[in-house]
């Protein structure tokens, strides 16, 4: 027997269109999560996610080998940032009215020839061309993949976008580590080898397309009424730039440490870069702790609260880091990471929330603002070190998490109808 279609309290105060709705979707609804295809897909945002991190993770290499500054350090994290969040949003609404299966599976190849292209190139426009390519791999991942997730969380939205997001966050911090074992050592031609890991993830990913073809393929149509207390359209532009803003505190700050860590800790503490590289490896690591964390702490307790907590939360330890000595370095920048990247799936849950009925185009705004502000932030705060220094650079940044004051706009959602 069909159970009727129940619409929750987060759309918007006008009627929307729910689609992509299966049998097959429905079913693993009431069963849970799928957990085979979570971690298929935190999986794959694992390895992802380890070859977008090579890029910074290779800047010391790339800066002595072409005589670089700060400034076009910056301007290569701008190219692979840039394309992927110019083409997030895109992606993502274009989703929204086809869903594209195999999608993953195609944008994956492009990072995979981006690789290739970043371990042969001699030029540094060649080095712009082959971060850019690698940007846009990620641009057709995050936002598919994503609403797959959201698709096998079996209602625990909050718990799969986690577990999303943990394999995104560890791979990011491999990144460091691999290019001390092998980059480092074997010099810029070794990236290639990383392309193998590309081509693991293709054939992943075309697996996961298999499995996400028949959610969508008979599509069911419902018309969604508005919850009495949802908020107002008003309020829902508010609290998106709001989020927007909390982002954008959160993301800037992590930039300036994933991009600059390393330089920071070589010219404060003149330790080398393989031993920075393993400093940043720790910082990276507790952001993957954290940002799984962060989402079945939403589920539970809310994720106004979770916001709050997370942004606020490592104000005192982001103004304590400038001053700290190094080992004092190495410990606060696990408490931010623990803190501070918890906040990002309930960010991302509460704006899906916000506007439910353009679940594909929310996910690439907010996976491409994040992009964009880490590509941008990096470009700014690498000609403002260019220009003082880079502790400067630091005590500038540690006020950013001041910012999640303004959690106080955020509207009270209500509870779900059951």
């Amino acid at each position: 027997m069909n159970k009727p279609v129940v619409v929750s309290e987060e759309e918007l105060t006008e009627p929307v269109v729910v689609s992509d709705v299966t049998p097959a979707a429905k079913s693993t609804a009431a069963a849970g999560p799928a957990y085979v295809v979570l971690a298929g897909i935190s999986f794959s945002h694992f390895l992802n996610d380890t070859m977008q991190s090579l890029i910074a993770s290779v800047y010391p290499i790339l800066k002595d080998t072409y005589a670089l500054d700060f400034a076009q350090i910056g301007m290569i994290t701008l190219a692979f940032q840039f394309t992927a969040s110019l083409l997030q949003p895109v992606v993502g609404h274009y989703t929204d009215k086809k869903a594209q299966p195999y999608s993953l599976s195609i944008g994956m190849a492009s990072t995979f020839f981006g690789l290739l292209l970043l371990s042969a190139a001699q030029q540094y426009l060649v080095i712009l061309v082959a971060a850019a390519l690698v940007g846009l791999g990620s641009a057709v991942f995050h936002p598919e993949s994503a609403r797959i997730a959201r698709l096998a969380s079996g209602g625990r939205y909050g718990f799969a976008q986690s577990v999303f997001q943990l394999g995104g966050s560890f791979g990011t911090s491999m990144g460091p580590v691999l290019a001390a074992l092998i980059v480092v050592p074997f010099g810029q031609g070794s990236i290639a080898w990383f392309s193998s890991i590309a081509f693991l993830a293709i054939l992943i990913l075309w697996r996961i397309g298999r499995w996400y073809e028949p959610q969508i393929k008979a599509k069911t149509t419902a018309v969604a009424h508005a919850h009495p207390d949802a908020p107002g359209t008003r309020r829902v532009v508010v609290a998106l730039l709001v989020l927007v803003a909390l982002l954008f505190s959160k993301q800037l700050y992590v930039s300036s440490l994933s991009s600059y860590y390393i330089f920071y800790l070589i010219d404060r503490f003149g330790v080398s870069t393989q031993a920075a590289q393993m400093y940043l490896f720790i910082f990276l690591a507790a952001n993957a702790v954290g940002a799984f964390l962060g989402g079945p702490l939403g589920d539970r307790f809310g994720r106004k609260i979770v916001i709050w907590i997370s942004i606020l939360g490592a104000l005192p330890f982001t103004l304590a880091l400038p001053y700290a000595g190094l080992y004092a370095s190495a410990v606060l920048s696990v408490i931010i990471g623990l803190i501070i990247s918890s906040t990002t799936s309930s960010i991302i849950v509460f704006a899906q929330e916000l506007v439910p009925h353009r679940f594909g185009m929310i996910s690439g705004v907010f996976f491409g603002v994040a992009f964009g502000i880490g590509g941008l932030g990096a470009a700014v705060l690498g000609k403002l070190a260019d220009h003082t220094s880079i502790e400067f650079v630091y005590q500038v940044c540690a006020y950013l998490p001041a910012i999640g004051l303004l959690a106080v706009f955020l509207p009270k959602l209500p509870r779900h109808a059951r």
